[in-house]
């Protein structure tokens, strides 16, 4: 997608430097800044301190990790120690596993002189294979975009979380039909719901501006509202797992917004790879939910008036909290989940009908 009119990734590998440069989405929306990682230390604590964020690009990240880690030792003891330490970075993405899994079974036979080359090549793969993905998603959900546009010859799509290019490789999940759309001349107009408590509807907003994208941020709170007015033509989503069953697990109050979708008769769709299904979990009851640290809703992060990022404590901080990351939508309230192969039902026959390999060997 583009940052100031360039093309831009949110990840590109610099296998000669012996590092990857990410954009650092803590400091979004205030400043788009790059960082370099040159160590699997490093992309555990980016991972961790979401600095990278969004199922598909977690995944990515992590390969190149362990990538990093077999620079300079690529023993059997350091690429298991390196799985491990990437795996226990987030619990509830399970792109992470799926690509960490795909990196051992392809460097596991091979002598450890020829790993690190290896993974540095796999890695790539994972990441190309994420933009292409992505943009398939983008051209199947386009085809469900088309069908909104009524009398008024505009649609209006409500989006939470960010499931955009900087949640992916490139293109997005949720927003790749969006950005297709737009990018076809359909007149269309994102309300972006701003996702307490890390607010990542602000990163959202700030790629549609980017983009060029009209869009309008509101509280979260305010979703409810604006469905039943009848001011949204559909939602779209992105996920961090989708069960077999096809209950969704994504970041926390996307089931609020499915339960208003449904009672507002609003189409409710899902955006995500195959990467992200994951045939093992038989419903959403079985998906593990990161809580994640009491401060990010202790403590503000923005700037203050000179413009410089600044923290603003808003309670103490012995005040109790409770900050899961993520809910999980019953597959009965999803419209349909849009893919990289097609549009399909959120339900075990509909997920296995696109994915076949993944349920029979």
């Amino acid at each position: 997608m583009r940052v100031q009119g360039k093309p831009t990734r949110t990840i590109t590998p610099v296998p000669q430097a012996g590092a990857i440069d990410i954009i650092d989405q803590t400091a979004l929306p205030q400043a788009c800044r790059v960082l370099r990682l040159d160590s699997l230390e490093a992309v555990v604590e980016a991972i961790c301190s979401m600095q990278v964020r969004g199922a598909p690009l977690i995944g990515v990240t992590a390969a190149y990790g362990v990538a990093l880690a077999l620079t300079s030792r690529a023993d059997d003891a350091t690429l298991l120690a390196a799985i491990r330490a990437l795996g226990a970075t987030r619990p509830t993405a399970v792109n992470l596993h799926w690509a960490l899994a795909r990196l051992q079974a392809c460097l596991t036979p091979l002598p450890p002189p020829l790993r690190a080359e290896a993974a540095w090549l796999e890695a790539g793969r994972i990441a190309e294979e994420d933009v292409q993905q992505c943009r398939r998603i983008g051209e199947h959900g386009l085809q469900l975009l088309r069908a909104q546009l009524g009398e008024r010859g505009r649609i209006e799509i409500m989006t939470h979380c960010n499931a955009g290019w900087l949640a992916t490789v490139d293109h997005g999940t949720a927003l790749a039909p969006v950005y297709a759309a737009f990018d076809q001349g359909i007149d269309l107009h994102v309300w972006v719901s701003e996702t307490r408590p890390r607010n990542q509807g602000l990163l959202t907003a700030w790629e549609l501006h980017e983009h060029g994208v009209p869009h309008t941020l509101f509280a979260d709170n305010a979703a409810g509202l604006l469905l039943a007015r009848g001011s949204i033509d559909a939602v779209i989503v992105g996920a961090d797992r989708i069960a077999a069953n096809g209950d969704v697990a994504n970041k926390i109050g996307t089931y609020l917004k499915a339960l208003a979708a449904r009672a507002a008769s609003v189409p409710f769709y899902v955006a995500a790879p195959g990467s992200t299904i994951d045939f093992a979990c038989a419903n959403g009851t079985d998906i593990p939910i990161e809580e994640r640290a009491a401060d990010e809703l202790r403590l503000l992060q923005g700037c203050d008036a000179a413009g410089r990022s600044a923290q603003l404590r808003q309670l103490a901080a012995e005040a109790a909290v409770a900050n899961p990351a993520f809910d999980v939508t019953p597959a009965s309230l999803v419209s349909a989940v849009i893919s990289e192969r097609g549009v399909c039902p959120a339900s075990s026959d509909g997920l296995r009908a696109l994915y076949p390999e993944k349920t029979h060997g």
